[in-house]
């Protein structure tokens, strides 16, 4: 499949699951789901079993399409204003701004909860279904993107150590990066070690998306970004550009897309050519 159609695939998914009983919540929850996201976890999920060579069925979507929930219900939740406070995502109002901060907080609350109900649909052993939602659960939560949105908001107009800022992106972006190449050898019942593998590249890729979003947050615009630039900065938010500068930020960046394209390269059995193009589109051009 290409990226578009997998987008097509999530957005029927996603908008089929919600629009069954009209109401101002699933309104506002379609407003979300369709303000132009790239898919790109779903994307991974897909290309990395495509590595595998494995076929991609409705139920792989759905896998795919409960990780974009708690996606969308983070950018919800980041935007309020008792968090990043933000008027615009991806060049549309925010949720709050378009339904008011209450509607914001349920249809966050709802697309954080509904990705179980849809995995429960999927035509999958038990076995293989429990260990998809247990990982979903790790990485969306205490120990994935809400301990790492913590460590956010309580670090701002804070010097944090370079150990305090991996983590908090590990949890807060890299989990749910993460999380399709777990699920990925979940579904494809890859042997340990080949799974280790993996969750170690999916670690590479999300630090890498993280100190690209760094970078691009101070050298693009609003017209590019769909939001307001270097409102990092402004808010004193713990980043790479922030503790490193942006030269040396690049620098890592390179240094993570380099060592994932390594790794990528010793995964036995697997088509390295399905996820080349989405490591080569991390990339800055400048980057050092």
């Amino acid at each position: 499949m290409n990226n578009q159609e997998i987008k097509a695939s999530i957005d029927e998914i996603l908008l089929s699951f919600y629009q069954k009983d009209y109401s101002l919540l699933s309104e506002s929850i379609c407003y979300s789901i369709q303000a132009g996201g790239k898919r790109f976890r779903p994307i991974l999920l897909v290309k990395v079993l495509e590595g595998f060579n494995l076929k991609i069925t409705t139920d792989v979507l759905k896998v795919g399409a409960a990780l974009e929930m708690i996606h969308t219900s983070s950018l919800i939740h980041d935007d309020l204003p008792a968090m990043d406070n933000d008027d615009y995502r991806r060049g549309m109002l925010t949720n709050h701004k378009k339904f008011g901060e209450a509607n914001a907080i349920l249809a966050g609350d709802a697309l954080l909860l509904d990705p179980y109900q849809l995995l429960a649909t999927v035509d999958f052993e038990a076995q293989i279904i429990v260990k998809l939602m247990l990982s979903l659960a790790k990485a969306s939560g205490f120990q994935g993107m809400v301990g790492g949105q913590s460590i956010d908001i309580n670090s701002e107009n804070q010097a944090i150590s370079y150990e305090l800022l991996k983590q908090l992106h590990a949890k807060k972006t890299g989990a749910m990066i993460v999380f399709p190449f777990i699920a990925a050898g979940i579904i494809a019942k890859v042997p340990e070690a080949t799974a280790i593998q993996l969750e170690h590249l999916g670690e590479h890729i999300g630090l890498a998306f993280q100190i690209r979003d760094d970078i691009i947050d101070v050298t693009e615009s609003f017209e590019t970004l769909g939001k307001t630039p270097q409102k990092d900065i402004a808010e004193n938010k713990a980043t790479y550009v922030r503790l490193f500068g942006l030269e040396k930020a690049k620098q890592l960046l390179s240094e993570q897309l380099n060592q994932a394209e390594v790794l990528l390269g010793q995964i036995l059995d697997f088509n390295s050519e399905t996820l080349k193009p989405i490591i080569n589109q991390l990339r800055i051009k400048d980057e050092l």
